[in-house]
């Protein structure tokens, strides 16, 4: 089973690479399931149902979100009603629609968890202890065929602590949030794909996809300035994909993005779909 994952969806850049590259790469790389965070996806802040839709018309099959899943007040009151969309698992009891959802596609299942990190972050419910109880419910490789979990969170530290956790429990464990790529996608040694970011879908000649010039006076001249919104330049789409194997675990993992910036950022273009060593120093990483 291949999992196909894109990071952050940042305003219409985003939201425009990744309708425009997702046929090709849908065309080539033949994934069973596409994933995609979106919790920047309009305008910067959150999620539209109305965005949603065009992105599910796509082919995406599941949402995830974070620490901005309500910056659009209109989705507090439409998530129940779409199970496409989840929110960070570990928020209190009684918020408005899920965590984690089942996904059924070709005969194949994949379980989604989006949760988020505490450092920096949010005082949520403890993200390991919120897991486990969730995870107890699947066996991976038997009532599930892949569990993908979405770790929004800023500390690497606190990704990396998860992904060893998780290790050997889940398919796939991949950190969203920071917006910007990581080099260090893998297979952990009992077999979970691993990568710290998967970046952005966005315009990357900006401040994580942000306009450059507001964001650099906040850091200058320290005052509040003016109101940040999204970049407007071609964007680029970053993410992984992951093959998994019968038992659910996974047998190998690619960066994969897509866009003007690609190169820029170092990363392969879609092809080749096989796992190896590529250009540009890009890990791409096969069997253990």
């Amino acid at each position: 089973m291949r999992v196909l994952f894109f990071g952050d969806i940042v305003g219409r850049s985003g939201r425009d690479a990744l309708l425009k590259h997702l046929p090709g790469l849908k065309a080539e790389l033949s994934p069973d399931f596409i994933v995609v965070n979106a919790e920047n996806a309009a305008g910067g802040f959150g999620l539209t149902l109305e965005i949603a839709n065009e992105l599910f018309a796509a082919g995406i099959d599941c949402l995830t979100l974070g620490n901005h899943s309500w910056d659009q007040r209109t989705l507090l009151t439409q998530i129940d009603a779409e199970g496409r969309i989840i929110r960070p698992i570990n928020y209190p009891p009684g918020t408005p629609g899920r965590g984690a959802g089942l996904y059924t596609k070709g005969g194949k299942k994949l379980l989604v968890v989006n949760v988020m990190g505490r450092l920096f972050m949010d005082p949520l419910d403890d993200p390991f202890r919120t897991l486990d109880a969730e995870l107890s419910k699947y066996r991976l490789g038997g009532s599930v065929d892949g569990i993908l979990i979405d770790v929004h969170a800023e500390a690497s530290s606190e990704k990396m602590a998860l992904g060893h956790y998780l290790d050997g429990r889940v398919s796939f464990v991949v950190g969203t949030h920071t917006h910007v790529p990581s080099a260090d996608g893998r297979l952990l040694p009992k077999g979970t794909a691993y990568q710290t970011d998967a970046g952005m879908c966005g315009d990357y000649n900006s401040v994580i996809g942000m306009k450059a010039d507001p964001a650099v006076a906040r850091f200058v001249r320290k005052l509040p300035g003016e109101r940040l919104t999204p970049a407007e330049g071609e964007g680029t789409i970053c993410g992984a994909l992951v093959t998994l194997g019968a038992n659910g675990l996974a047998e190998a993992i690619r960066r994969c993005g897509a866009g003007r910036g690609c190169w820029r950022l170092n990363l392969l273009p879609h092809t080749p779909a096989r796992a190896g060593a590529g250009e540009g120093g890009c890990p791409l990483v096969g069997d253990r």
